[in-house]
């Protein structure tokens, strides 16, 4: 039987009471008594008062172990164009959050982004009783896209009262302020029958667009060893400390120069010149750990000395996102007889956020030597015999790279639910409708127009007589005042790059634009369900739950014309589509597809202790087709204290909406040059690391993933220790036909292994000859493969006037391989690296030691990942090193720490005159300040997705109740 969370703890598996009849996620077999072959975490409501860091619930659900690489703010930063920045997304053993459905009281819930992930912003947190993690496949039972399992946050749908939260928190720097209100009324009327519910929110955090932490400041990079040649016995890659980029800084580097034939000049001659205050001349000071420059290269990647900390790229970068959020929930029952009931719910959230994605930084700039700004900043006498000058700059005149996204997000719910008598035993059943819409604003601030920013960069004094009248001597754009009239643009201001406080405003407006997209995800669910006991065996009663559902998913969007990529007519035939922007070259994806599903499920007792339960479910997508999905698991009760489960599934993902239809997202970043520097692609001149701009289209042709899992574990009650549960899960998922796409680093490393369709899929850009642009789109190539054991133990005992409880969840992760099916390639298992998005750790674990009494509580956490790799496929040594490849490659350290984190929380409850309870709380999360997962990059110098990013944060807060 179920089992009162403050009597005994049930970690391994949890049911919960609902109209007097026990639910266990997971399944859809409604029966008392049921216990799951599906292993389950749960959350349990004494948990999200006491343990949650912060006033979000997603940030304790995120502390699970199973919960390996989810989506948060803090770490989809540089997620420019995918429209997933500012959201809480779910991902469940690291498969990607698309493959762990989100439910709300065990149904769908409209997606906040393209791709159809649901923000955990959106479910009402004052009414959520528990949350249910089923870390195994679901898909007989819920469908697609329960690949890697069922996160299902269940509502307190019946509560009483009025209750009200208030709290608001800030870091030990003094930054990250931020405050939420929420409150929740229910009632009963006519006599019980009627039940109403509301509920409301309110919160905002502010936004840290600087990183001034220490850990950001210590220089902690890799780098290539500047004397490594491909038949070297010692690493290619090092791992140093104090040492900075030395691509950049924030008034401009001159990286290097190209000369007259004949003029005695070298092509290093202006090199380590940079633009300080007011366009002040300073000289870069290279250290030791600098690549040569051979002729024609760019500027060395990274230098050790001096002027290690000049370049800012990695401070004025965001650390946390201004975010207001605010959301209204509704429910309204009634009981038409006592068999009937009838019910409507709806939600509303609104989000915006703004976040620092980084400086306008830019590369590979080129200016010609009788550029205006560049006589005045070094004088005509320095510039003879020069022919251009290469300048990479931060940019810190220009305002930072923003994000700026809005989302609308509405739920709406109508049905029925009863039950009656058949067979002479309970049948339940329910009917229901919903419909689901969120608006979506995907805006960027402050993104470079292309053409613009080279008109205004190209200025020139004007001659006399020039085309345009402008005064001789003035400083113009070339445009303007060249020879060529058709290339004319009188909005056109020049843009001083070369110093720090030296822009024109006007030039900085002309230049920056703020480019976007809108988007409306719509979703339609039709679904009716029935659970019954037909018959029994000798062994006890057979369960089955029948239903089906209709579902159809659609979007819609648009771009405006003056921000949309240009496409033009090719005189040869075909069309070519220009990016106008240096990100953020939106457009809208348009399209649509609905799926009808049918299941049954069943549980059959087979005596002495042992219970089948299987499921199949048929569904037949519009779009790729008719599956089966399937599951077969059984539980065996030798004695008492033991129980064991095993559990065999088939589940899908279909492609989504983004999948199917994207036109076309670009992101930017940067890849590393596997070329020899100064090389690249094409044999065109690339620097060490070259910026790129990605764009990924849609494929209609792609069929459903397939997975086939298996769960196998052992739950532990020995009667000779009461209060305590154990349970140990072994965990495998092995994914065929896995939609993916290749990244840029793939791309360029498979073009550099001699592989021409990959070097196809990127060009030089034309208007930036040291940047490249990728193109690519999903295909069902890859195979991903994860393998681990879920440890779940507890303990309950009273101890004085209350009661202590522990707590300890863990997951040791044993493989997580993605095959993208390339020729030649060799899979990499990606756990025990700590590096960067994507990594699995060893070992995710949480632990928490509380004690409560009825007036006082308090909680201990304990949470942290192991030791281990920078990266999965990287081979370190000192000496003898095998021979290093892009898939390969070798470090002379490959090793970062882990974490471990303390977080306090203490609650007192406050004495009133009223019928009431109120509750003052106090939580201080990363207790003693520690440091981030620091990882050796250039730019932020830490894991964000296993990472407190904040250091020490308290929060402070009151609960109110009246019954």
């Amino acid at each position: 039987m179920a089992q009162d969370s403050a009597t005994q703890a049930q970690p391994a598996e949890s049911t919960v009471e609902q109209d007097g009849e026990i639910v266990v996620t997971g399944s859809r077999i409604v029966r008392s008594g049921f216990q799951s072959p599906t292993p389950l975490n749960v959350v349990s409501a004494e948990e999200i008062l006491n343990q949650s860091p912060s006033n979000n619930l997603a940030d304790l659900i995120n502390q699970q172990p199973a919960l390996a690489g989810s989506t948060r703010p803090e770490n989809s930063r540089l997620n420019l164009s995918s429209g997933q920045a500012g959201i809480n997304a779910l991902n469940l053993r690291n498969l990607g959050e698309v493959r762990t459905l989100v439910l709300i009281d065990g149904r769908r819930s409209v997606g906040s982004t393209i791709t159809g992930l649901v923000d955990i912003n959106t479910i009402p947190q004052s009414l959520v009783k528990s949350v249910e993690i089923a870390t195994g496949g679901s898909s007989s039972a819920y469908g697609s896209d329960a690949v890697a399992g069922v996160v299902n946050f269940i509502l307190d749908k019946k509560y009483e009262g009025l209750k009200v939260t208030g709290d608001t928190g800030i870091s030990t720097y003094g930054d990250g302020g931020n405050y939420s209100f929420d409150a929740a009324f229910g009632k009963s009327f006519a006599g019980g029958r009627g039940h109403i519910l509301l509920s409301g929110e309110i919160a905002h955090r502010d936004g840290i667009f600087e990183i001034d932490r220490d850990w950001n400041q210590t220089g902690y990079v890799r780098i290539q060893d500047p004397n490594w040649t491909a038949t070297s016995t010692t690493p290619q890659f090092l791992i140093r400390r104090q040492v900075g980029a030395a691509n950049s800084t924030p008034g401009g580097l001159i990286t290097g120069n190209s000369v007259i034939a004949g003029s005695g000049r070298t092509a290093n001659d202006l090199r380590g010149i940079y633009f300080g205050q007011g366009g002040s001349l300073n000289q870069f000071q290279y250290g030791a750990l600098t690549y040569p420059s051979p002729t024609g290269a760019s500027a060395p990647s990274l230098t050790q000395g001096g002027s290690w900390q000049v370049n800012d790229s990695g401070r004025r970068i965001g650390l946390q996102p201004k975010d207001d959020r605010h959301g209204v929930y509704g429910r309204l029952s009634f009981e038409v007889s006592d068999s009937v009931e009838l019910f409507a719910e709806g939600s509303y959230n609104w989000q915006e956020v703004l976040f620092n994605a980084g400086p306008n930084l830019a590369t590979g700039i080129t200016l010609q030597r009788d550029n205006a700004f560049l006589v005045n900043a070094l004088g005509a006498s320095r510039l003879n015999g020069i022919n251009t000058v290469t300048l990479a700059t931060t940019a810190v005149d220009l305002p930072f790279r923003a994000i700026n996204n809005r989302r609308e997000v509405q739920r709406y719910v109508v049905g029925a639910q009863g039950q009656f008598e058949a067979f002479g035993k309970s049948a339940r059943w329910d009917i229901y409708g919903q419909y689901g819409r969120a608006n979506l604003r995907e805006q960027l601030r402050n993104i470079m127009h292309t053409q613009r920013m080279a008109n205004a960069t190209d200025a020139v004094f004007a001659a006399a007589g020039n085309a345009g009248g402008y005064a001789v001597g003035s400083i113009q754009c070339r445009v303007n005042v060249d020879t060529v009239t058709t290339n004319d643009d009188r909005a056109c201001v020049p843009l001083n790059r070369l110093g720090v406080g030296v822009a024109n405003p006007a030039a900085i407006d002309y230049v920056l634009g703020d480019p976007y997209r809108d988007q409306v995800v719509q979703q339609r669910v039709a679904g009716i369900n029935l659970a019954l006991t037909p018959f029994a065996t000798w062994a006890g009663d057979v369960s089955i739950s029948v239903g089906g559902e209709y579902r159809e998913e659609k979007i819609t969007g648009s771009v405006p014309v003056e921000f949309a990529p240009v496409t033009t007519n090719n005189p040869g035939g075909g069309r070519t589509t220009a990016n106008q922007w240096s990100v953020g070259n939106y457009l809208p994806t348009i399209g649509g597809y609905n799926v009808k599903e049918a299941y049954l499920e069943t549980v059959i007792p087979l005596g002495l202790g042992l219970e089948f339960n299987g499921a199949v479910r048929a569904t037949d997508y519009s779009t790729s087709g008719y599956v089966t999905t399937w599951k077969a698991g059984a539980t065996w009760q030798p004695i008492d204290d033991i129980r064991l489960r095993v559990t065999r599934s088939r589940d899908i993902r279909a492609p989504n909406l983004n999948d199917l239809y994207q036109a076309g997202s670009s992101n930017s970043d940067s890849v590393r040059n596997p070329f020899t520097p100064g090389s690249g692609p094409g044999n065109a001149t690339y620097p060490a690391t070259i910026s790129y701009s990605a764009t990924v289209t849609g494929n209609t042709n792609l069929r459903p993933e397939k997975a086939d899992s298996w769960n196998v574990g052992a739950v532990f009650s020995p009667r000779f220790l009461p209060g305590f549960t154990a349970s140990v899960d072994y965990f495998r998922i092995d994914m065929k036909d896995a939609i993916d796409s290749l990244s840029a680093q793939e791309i360029i490393n498979r073009c550099f292994e001699g592989r021409a369709e990959y070097c196809a899929a990127m060009v030089q850009d034309p208007n930036n000859s040291s940047r490249l642009l990728f193109t690519s789109q999903p295909f069902n190539f890859a195979r991903r493969l994860v393998r681990g054991v879920d440890i779940d133990a507890a303990y309950r005992v009273a101890v004085g006037p209350g009661n202590l409880s522990l707590r300890g969840v863990a997951t040791r992760y044993i493989e997580n391989i993605s095959d993208p099916g390339i020729v030649g390639n060799i899979p990499v298992s990606t756990v025990g690296a700590n590096g960067g998005q994507g990594s699995t750790p060893t070992w995710l674990f949480r632990g928490s030691v509380s004690y409560d009494t009825d007036t006082f509580s308090t909680t201990v956490v304990g949470r942290g990942v192991s030791a281990g790799k920078y990266v999965a496929n990287g081979i370190e040594c000192q000496t003898s090193c095998p021979v290093s490849t892009t898939q390969f490659p070798t470090y002379d350290d490959n090793h970062v720490s882990g974490l471990f984190y303390v977080d306090f929380n203490i609650s007192q409850k406050i004495k009133t005159n009223w019928d009431s309870e109120a509750q003052f709380f106090f939580t201080v999360t990363n207790l003693f300040n520690r440091w981030p997962l620091l990882v050796p990059e250039t730019g932020l110098a830490a894991n964000s997705t296993y990472s407190d990013m904040l250091g020490r944060t308290f929060r402070v807060g009151v609960r109110f109740e009246l019954k």
